[in-house]
């Protein structure tokens, strides 16, 4: 219709009116399709429409549900594509209606318009409203030209159809997520991209040309993007909680069975050697000690008597041997005691720094023969110890990079070298089995003090990107399906 004069503008607004009374009257998505399709012939006149949210071809003029594998749906399909395209190299303003016709399109629309479309389109492109539009846009045509006074009636009418739209589709998880799959579908490529591009592939021409016609292609451009980062190459790294341990500690172990009564040294207390480091409960020991020495000096005179006795009686020179036996016996046990009384007290078998935890803890502790107590180590020889998870344990080199980030030094990480990996898995305290790793510090490194924590990343080859995300998700589901 013409919109000139006084009174076709009154009509025109009215019009405009009541058609946002009945989008904000619709109650569900197929009866706003239907008003905007069918209704919006009392604004302007049109032969046929489209609408299309986000991707998809939505709604026809004259049509209750499209079929998506119909020809005419097929062809809009490339006439929409290319209709986008051409929106976006006419006007930076994405929201601007755009005129088209059969002559900006390329020869696979152009011979095919005559028999689906009208001479003359109007594109409304119909912006993203938050979440609760994905964007599209309207398609009419016609065999009239379109008017200025036309276009802008029916564009604002387009928008206050998106809002109406936008008001009654309040996303949900569901709705959330279909929009996320309808963004992910529309960045594929579709069988009309790979034909375009093995069409370009067979022309004769300039390899720049053809990469730059391919990479036109919004689709096959995400397309390549998408598999160049899943195939590029990272290194493939593994935390694991880890510390500062002695290198080659000397263990102090209790020499004998006892009760330690006295502990002469502190954590982190350094020493040399011979220094006396804890005492052992003597009073059972001494106890013996006296039994031992008094039965040596029984057997003693028994054996003196056996002696005297012996010059005159020949029956007691029998009795001499077993008495001389016996006096043996009994002065290898006083010295057995006497040793064991002198072990009692331990003394450092090096000069380095003491590491236990607590001396209360180990006061009145008793100790078998053999049981680590302490140890004794150099403060400057350390390395860097991490408990590797079975799912984590993957091939590392001979010497691969060990990092330890500290806990109370974040920003000056210790580096490291791969020095030992054990083959079993042995349970840790919280009740999980983990590998054990030991890594050396190279000279030069800045040296921290035994026992900081922190968190250790092992470097590993090179991967794929893909494999590296993927690489938990599919052993998790693997353990979980048993493939």
């Amino acid at each position: 219709m013409n919109v000139a004069g006084e009174g076709s503008e009154i009509l025109a607004m009215a019009n405009l009116l009541h058609l946002s009374r009945r989008a904000r009257a619709a109650t569900e998505a197929l009866e706003l399709c239907y008003v905007a399709m069918n209704e919006t012939h009392v604004l302007v006149n049109y032969r046929q429409a489209v609408l299309v949210v986000g991707e998809q071809v939505t709604s026809l003029s004259g049509v209750i549900t499209p079929e998506a594998n119909a020809p005419y749906v097929q062809w809009l399909g490339r006439l929409l594509r290319e209709v986008r395209v051409t929106d976006a190299a006419a006007t930076k303003n994405t929201a601007a209606p755009v005129l088209i016709n059969a002559d900006l399109m390329p020869e696979t629309v152009r011979e095919e318009w005559d028999e689906w479309f009208p001479l003359h389109a109007l594109w409304l492109p119909l912006p993203v409203v938050g979440d609760g539009f994905p964007g599209g846009g309207w398609l009419l045509a016609r065999d009239e030209p379109w008017l200025d006074g036309e276009i802008a009636v029916v564009h604002e009418w387009a928008e206050v159809w998106v809002q109406a739209w936008a008001l009654r589709h309040k996303p949900d998880a569901a709705a959330r997520l279909q929009a996320m799959k309808q963004k992910a579908r529309a960045m594929l490529p579709r069988g009309d991209d790979w034909h375009a591009l093995r069409d370009l592939l067979r022309r004769p021409g300039d390899w720049r040309t053809i990469i730059r016609a391919a990479w036109g292609n919004r689709r096959l451009r995400w397309s390549f993007l998408i598999l160049v980062a899943l195939l590029f190459p990272v290194r493939l790294t593994v935390l694991a909680p880890g510390e500062l341990v002695a290198a080659n500690p000397a263990v102090i172990r209790a020499p004998l069975d006892g009760v330690i009564e006295r502990v002469a040294v502190q954590p982190n207390q350094a020493v040399k050697a011979g220094d006396l480091l804890f005492e052992f409960d003597r009073t059972t020991l001494a106890s013996r000690l006296i039994v031992a020495v008094q039965a040596l000096a029984t057997a003693e005179a028994e054996y003196r008597q056996f002696a005297q006795q012996a010059l005159f009686d020949t029956r007691s020179k029998g009795q001499l041997g077993i008495a001389q036996g016996r006096v043996e016996e009994k002065k290898a046990e006083a010295i057995y005691l006497r040793e064991l009384n002198q072990r009692a007290g331990v003394t450092a078998p090096r000069a380095g720094v003491v590491l236990f935890d607590d001396p209360t803890e180990l006061i009145g502790k008793p100790v078998a023969t053999g049981e680590r107590v302490m140890m004794v180590s150099d403060e400057h020889d350390v390395e860097v110890e991490a408990w590797i998870s079975l799912f984590d344990a993957i091939d590392f080199a001979p010497d691969a990079s060990v990092t330890l980030y500290l806990n109370v030094k974040p920003l000056t990480p210790v580096s490291a070298r791969l020095r030992y990996l054990a083959h079993e898995a042995q349970q840790r305290p919280d009740g999980h089995f983990a590998y054990r790793l030991r890594a050396a510090i190279p000279a030069g490194e800045t040296l921290h003090r035994v026992g900081l924590k922190g968190t250790t990343k092992i470097t590993g080859g090179w991967v794929p990107a893909a494999y590296w995300v993927l690489r938990k998700p599919l052993a998790a589901l693997r353990n979980f399906v048993g493939l």
